[in-house]
């Protein structure tokens, strides 16, 4: 029900409209009464009313200038000004206060009934539109918006000066400004090669928790980085980051935590810093305790807390006590199939650290040169690239390099980069067929009311993730605003060209909702569907 606040200084009245108005009946709830303005405002402050009923002359603070004050803290409030005397001028002042009815008293029951019905009716509307705009805005301001992407992708990287930051962030209608600054680095993907259905379905509703818990506050912005990994940016009071940062770890922890077996989860946090421009700094650092993902994965918080102990203990091994389960060659596979070419300074930088002080034994050292370049040639393989293409190149890598504690970073590094270079010509190939695939699809159900991302990528044979990323690099738009485009280009025909009723349309062209479908029409061209069709008559 919604709440009403009364607002009158004649006792009698006030208690006779209080009593004698059956509210529930009009569907409101009576929440609270004052004798004049100054009384009411710290309790409407409090109750926070949908209508506010007020007479215009009382002492202390009259009805008008409770309503200005009212109007500008609460626009949403609907105002309902009574009053006894019929004067142009007090109406004229009530409408500069953004009053929405004027009564004359005495107030009889019918009129105030249709005023509250009125008012009724106006704010469901108010509602329903706020929760459109709110549906349009989650639908069309997607976190993986490819320009959000590309700003950040700059920004870390430390291609844009402090101004161009906040020109490109203007342009974006971004808030960046903010005393300090930190940057989380998460990754989600499916443990299952070949998911079920409900495999699937339970990763898709544990990533959009964690995804909507960043983008319903302020204080972060989510993008992402690659195809399974997404970054937050943090900004907030430096007294509120700490809390801030822990509660956001508790989130993800608390979502994934009971899908583990399902679901692989890593959160890397950086190190606040206080100015924008240094948060390419912030970045390097979370990237590299992001990267002890693929050697530590039994460790899913990464920060300096969390690997400081693991990191010192490392460093007192021996060859004796080195833990050869975080030498696998699958560890090595497991980021050429996930990472990314900017993570291979400190995936390198994390593999070696818990060898560091074996790598003085000459054996082992020619045990860790074999074991990096098998499960280079394996991952290869395995992802079916030519062999005449790679066996070479390979070869000579190896022949290049010494045996040599320093050699070994150099030769590591060279090694992956190559295969990654390999991997991503392979997937370049791929993923322009599948993206045709895709894209015809898409072009061939657009107006299907049950096309979604989800069920686009099934129908192609990708992930949601992956078409959503190679689908923002090819069309430079997401997913969505291409489906609504299409949707509303084809309505627009449908009005021009035939005079059936919008309603209709609406559910050709893929909304079951022709409320939303007026509501999303007019924002993408400014008119909705009946103005639309008489200007184009």
């Amino acid at each position: 029900m919604l709440k009403v606040f009364l607002v009158e200084d004649e006792s009698v009245i006030r208690e006779g409209l209080r009593d004698k108005i059956p509210w529930e009946q009009y569907g409101f709830r009576f929440i609270g009464e004052a004798s004049d303005g100054e009384m009411a405002l710290p309790l409407i402050r409090k109750h926070m009313p949908d209508v506010l009923i007020t007479d215009i002359k009382m002492p202390f603070m009259d009805g008008l200038s409770l309503s200005e004050i009212v109007k500008e803290e609460f626009p949403r409030i609907k105002i309902i000004i009574i009053s006894g005397y019929d004067d142009f001028e007090y109406a004229r002042r009530a409408i500069v206060a953004g009053v929405d009815q004027y009564l004359l008293k005495p107030i009889t029951r019918a009129a105030l009934r249709n005023v509250l019905l009125e008012m009724k009716e106006k704010i469901e509307q108010d509602m329903e539109q706020k929760d459109y705009q709110m549906q349009f805005q989650d639908e069309m301001q997607e976190f993986e918006q490819f320009p959000l992407r590309r700003f950040f992708e700059k920004v870390l990287d430390g291609k844009l000066s402090v101004k161009e930051m906040y020109e490109e962030a203007a342009r974006l209608s971004l808030q960046i400004d903010a005393p300090c600054y930190n940057l989380l680095l998460f990754s989600l993907d499916e443990k299952e090669k070949q998911p079920s259905r409900t495999d699937q379905n339970v990763f898709m509703r544990r990533q959009d928790e964690i995804f909507h818990y960043f983008l319903r506050h302020p204080q972060f912005i989510l993008f992402r980085l690659n195809v399974n990994s997404y970054g937050v940016l943090v900004k907030a009071e430096k007294a509120q980051m700490e809390k801030l940062i822990e509660n956001s770890l508790e989130h993800i922890r608390r979502v994934c935590l009971p899908e583990e077996i399902r679901i692989g989860w890593y959160i890397a946090v950086g190190e606040a810093v206080e100015r924008l421009s240094m948060l390419p700094q912030c970045y390097l650092t979370a990237s590299h305790y992001f990267a002890y993902r693929f050697v530590m994965p039994n460790t899913h918080i990464l920060t300096e807390k969390t690997l400081s102990s693991c990191l010192s203990s490392q460093e007192e091994k021996g060859m004796s006590n080195v833990d050869l389960m975080q030498m696998d060659p699958e560890v090595i596979r497991d980021f050429l199939s996930k990472g990314n070419e900017n993570e291979i300074h400190d995936f390198v930088s994390s593999y070696l650290a818990n060898i560091r002080n074996a790598l003085k034994s000459m054996m082992f050292r020619g045990y860790v040169f074999f074991n990096i370049r098998v499960a280079v040639v394996t991952f290869l393989d395995a992802i079916r690239a030519e062999q005449a293409e790679y066996r070479e190149e390979i070869q000579q890598l190896v022949q290049k390099a010494h045996d040599s504690e320093e050699d070994i970073c150099e030769y590591f590094t060279a090694m992956l980069q190559t295969a990654m270079r390999i991997r991503d010509q392979l997937n370049t190939y791929q993923g322009n067929k599948l993206f045709k695939k895709a894209l015809d699809y898409i072009d061939e159900h657009f107006d299907q009311e049950t096309l979604s991302l989800s069920l686009v990528a099934e129908q192609t044979g990708m992930s949601p993730n992956y078409l959503s990323t190679i689908f923002s690099q090819n069309m430079q738009k997401t997913f969505i605003e291409y489906v609504t485009e299409r949707r509303i280009e084809k309505a627009k025909k449908l009005l021009r060209q035939t005079d059936r009723p919008s309603g209709e349309i609406a559910k050709e062209v893929g909304y079951r909702d022709s409320h939303y479908f007026s509501f999303v029409f007019r924002k993408l061209t400014g008119s909705n569907p009946r103005e639309y069709r008489a200007e184009k008559s």
